[in-house]
């Protein structure tokens, strides 16, 4: 809105009548509230999140829409393409490519997340008490950091796959969070050697408090922005990666099916049979995506000076 008794240009005129300009933002309201605004204003955002809640919910719901299971052969429809009884086709050997994709899609938003849930918590356990404690913590800690970033993390998780081909996929998760948090751990250990010399972390150092108390209480809550935004990346890059070991047989192991054994199966058919192919590999695309845009929405909204952070 424009003060009263203040001239605008032509341009500062349009603007304000297209709706381009916005009203600045009340003073007192919570932070977290703020955030909310903030996020809501961002579309791209908001269809990032409801991408993600409907791809979760069709994941988990879809085998209620079809009578067929993941695991169930149709004896007289091979290689049939998507039509009434079979929604998204058949394989093969008779598979309801649709049941397929959903059990795929499940498993691979399931790993997506646990991994970057552990990867961003151990990241930031790391890199918090790196910068805290400094000299022989931060020195020991960092070596290990600079130890795994030397190896090459696709060679190290496809020679150990095979390992545990049998056991619980759980131990695949485990492989790739283990080889997922060291750069986060370096950025967070940036940023606590920043927010540690502030007058608030100082006064609780000098009241006695415990060196892990200032690290859980003070300081990672206050580059919580961070750890939020680098967690949404990590769900994308988890998943990304999920799909590119099983496509080289190094992931989920059969009879289990994730989005990178549908598509490592179905890329060999990619232009003779595309439906084999083309529908996990879009389940993928659009979760990558939608995981992007909330991510970028969440950076938006919890730093007020990141460019498009007050649209």
């Amino acid at each position: 809105m424009v003060e009263p008794g203040r001239t605008v240009s032509a341009l500062e005129a349009d603007e304000v009548a297209d709706g381009d300009v916005e009203e600045p933002e009340p003073a007192g309201i919570p932070r977290r509230r703020l955030v909310f605004r903030r996020f809501l204003r961002n579309r791209m955002a908001l269809v990032g999140l409801v991408v993600i809640v409907l791809l979760f919910a069709i994941a988990y719901l879809g085998h209620y829409l079809t009578p067929w299971d993941y695991n169930e052969q149709d004896f007289t429809s091979f290689l049939e393409p998507p039509s009434a009884e079979h929604w998204f086709g058949t394989t093969r050997t008779g598979g309801d490519v649709f049941a397929l994709t959903m059990r795929g899609l499940q498993k691979s938003l399931v790993i997506g997340l646990l991994v970057g849930l552990i990867a961003t918590g151990f990241a930031t356990v790391i890199g918090t008490f790196a910068a805290y404690y400094g000299g022989a913590v931060d020195r020991v800690l960092m070596w290990g950091v600079d130890l795994l970033l030397v190896l090459p993390a696709f060679l190290v998780i496809a020679v150990l796959s095979p390992t545990f081909q049998g056991t619980t996929w759980l131990m695949f998760v485990a492989l790739l969070a283990l080889f997922s948090w060291m750069v986060p751990a370096r950025a967070i250990r940036a940023m606590t050697f920043s927010v540690k010399e502030q007058p608030y972390v100082q006064a609780a150092r000098f009241m006695g408090v415990s060196g892990p108390r200032i690290v859980f209480r003070h300081i990672i809550p206050n580059i919580s922005s961070f750890i939020i935004i680098d967690a949404t990346l990590q769900v994308g890059f988890a998943v990304i990666a999920e799909a590119g070991l099983s496509y080289f047989g190094f992931g989920v192991q059969p009879p289990d099916v994730s989005l990178g054994t549908l598509i490592s199966d179905g890329a060999r058919s990619a232009i003779s049979y595309p439906w084999l192919f083309l529908f996990a590999g879009g389940a993928l695309v659009l979760f990558v995506l939608a995981v992007n845009f909330v991510g970028d929405g969440l950076r938006d909204a919890l730093d007020p000076d990141a460019e498009g952070g007050s649209r």
